[in-house]
């Protein structure tokens, strides 16, 4: 199961669905809920790029291992997503805000973003989970390794 191929299929499939999500739905926030510059969100994305593929398998460990905990509490499908959305806050939220300082970003749009960030996660941080586990569907890995 933990092979060099499954372990690099694995951190493969985390940075790939990190990337994507953070980019569409952080850039959207940005810019529309923030009021950054598009250049300023541009900047920012650019920035996370790197960072997300540093922190995509650590994440995806972080994010199984709360599964599994939530999953001894009940198998319920609520649970299931109150984990995920609990994962995404707790671990993106201060990686969100050393990313936003490092563009430029004042307190009032860092203050803006990242609390706009932990609404829309309350809400998104679900569909991230079910993302991340349709990539590692596709990339023919297993879920909460």
């Amino acid at each position: 199961m933990f092979s060099a191929q499954s372990r690099l299929r694995h951190a493969a499939a985390d940075t790939f669905a990190m990337v994507v999500y953070c980019s569409v739905v952080n850039m959207l926030i940005e810019i529309f809920l923030s009021g950054m510059s598009f250049e300023q969100s541009l900047s920012s994305r650019l920035v996370a790029i790197p960072v997300n593929i540093l922190i995509a398998w650590p994440y995806g460990f972080y994010r199984d291992w709360v599964m599994r905990h939530a999953r001894r509490i009940s198998p319920a499908k609520w649970m299931k997503n109150l984990a995920d959305v609990i994962a995404y806050v707790t671990f993106q939220s201060p990686v969100y805000v050393v990313i936003l300082l490092s563009v430029g970003a004042d307190w009032h749009q860092i203050a803006a973003a990242v609390s706009s960030n932990i609404v829309v996660s309350m809400l998104m941080g679900a569909v991230y989970g079910y993302f991340l586990d349709y990539c590692r569907r596709l990339f023919r890995v297993s879920q909460y390794a």
